[in-house]
């Protein structure tokens, strides 16, 4: 095998690629959009399909979420941030997806060992969006966690791209909505957004609680010793026989 496509080269080409993109964010600062907006004239179609785009890098390069969607209605509004938000959020998971599909699926699967893992490995191979439309749902696992997990695993790229598309819909659409309202915070759509956020985190570490015996190592018969107490041979002084 060549050098340049052994798993272990790939998955260290990843790594550099992860922290190229995330010095990168830090030393551009995307951030500053905020403040200093779009240039002037740009339309507005553009300008989404650019956010879109930054966005999904960013995503991919380990930027909080919840800051981006926070951008994304601050500088468009809901309805149009909200394209943004979702399209890049979508581009980011795919960014992600393919370069750990491509790059460390073959160096990291050897090391799927243990209860959690496997079980999670498990579940994304053999239901791929019934399981990523769960994740996306409850915002309880990472986005660039979950990512990375499901491009380890078998799960193809259209379960796991449809599923991201709908699932973020929800919580995404709080956070644009807020955002597009952080001037007005005593709104009622400020507040309404915010109690949704709220209340999906809350109900996420909820449903991981009352889940956290799901994964336990099924009981077996012999891992249990049966404790029937062993009554001795009564011996009797009769005699047998003539």
């Amino acid at each position: 095998m060549s050098l340049l496509l052994a798993p272990w080269t790939r998955l260290s080409l990843l790594v550099v690629l992860l922290v190229s993109a995330g010095v990168s964010v830090l030393l551009y600062e995307p951030q500053r959009i905020l403040s200093e907006g779009w240039p002037p004239g740009l339309p507005v179609g553009t300008a989404v399909l650019l956010f879109a785009a930054a966005y999904g890098v960013c995503a991919a390069a380990f930027v909080p979420r919840p800051l981006l969607n926070l951008a994304a209605g601050a500088v468009f509004g809901t309805q149009f941030g909200l394209v943004a938000a979702v399209g890049g959020t979508v581009l980011g998971a795919g960014i992600a997806f393919g370069l750990g599909r491509v790059m460390g699926q073959g160096a990291l699967r050897p090391f799927l060992r243990g209860r959690w893992v496997e079980a999670a490995d498990g579940q994304l191979s053999r239901h791929g969006f019934r399981s990523m439309l769960a994740v996306r749902l409850f915002p309880g696992v990472p986005f660039v966690v979950a990512n990375y997990c499901a491009a380890v695993s078998r799960c193809g790229w259209g379960p796991f791209l449809l599923a991201t598309a709908i699932g973020v819909v929800p919580n995404t659409t709080a956070y644009v909505i807020a955002g597009a309202n952080a001037s007005t915070p005593g709104s009622p759509a400020f507040l309404v957004s915010f109690g949704f956020i709220v209340v999906s985190v809350v109900g996420a570490g909820a449903v991981a609680w009352r889940k956290r015996h799901r994964l336990a190592p099924p009981r077996t018969e012999g891992s249990v010793p049966e404790l029937t107490p062993q009554h001795p041979p009564v011996v009797s002084g009769a005699s047998h026989g003539p």
